[in-house]
């Protein structure tokens, strides 16, 4: 599966790790080159310095022929943004995207974008831990 990653923060990184350890071709994508030493040492994919809501960039790190488009950069609006030019414009098949705001996150899953909030997540297993 052709995977592109937005962003390699700890999540990016570990997943684009994982994801190339399975055998998936996998191309992160990040504005910052430093954030590529976070990619485990054996990391066979791809890295490219760009910004993924830019048309030339995302193209650069392979969209076109992407099959999942991953965004979990720090920042909701890039996030979600990427995640609709990706879904929209380059119609991936798979596209993900993390949101921090619980309530944002609620409004993009109703509007058809497949986003993930980690804040409620934590906030639930938090939750089960105080109850039990």
């Amino acid at each position: 599966m052709k995977v592109v990653i937005m962003g390699c923060g700890r999540v990016g990184a570990r997943l684009a790790g994982q994801l190339d350890a399975s055998g998936h071709s996998v191309t992160v994508l990040d504005v910052d080159s430093y954030s590529f030493r976070r990619l485990p040492p054996g990391y066979k994919g791809k890295t490219l310095v760009g910004n993924g809501i830019d048309m030339e960039s995302l193209k650069k790190a392979g969209i076109e022929s992407g099959e999942v488009f991953v965004a979990v950069t720090q920042g909701d609006n890039r996030n979600i943004m990427a995640a609709q030019i990706a879904k929209h414009i380059f119609n991936v098949p798979k596209v993900i995207c993390r949101i921090y705001d619980p309530l944002r996150q609620e409004l993009y899953q109703t509007l058809g974008l497949e986003a993930i909030s980690p804040t409620t997540i934590f906030t639930d297993v938090l939750k089960k831990r105080v109850e039990s």
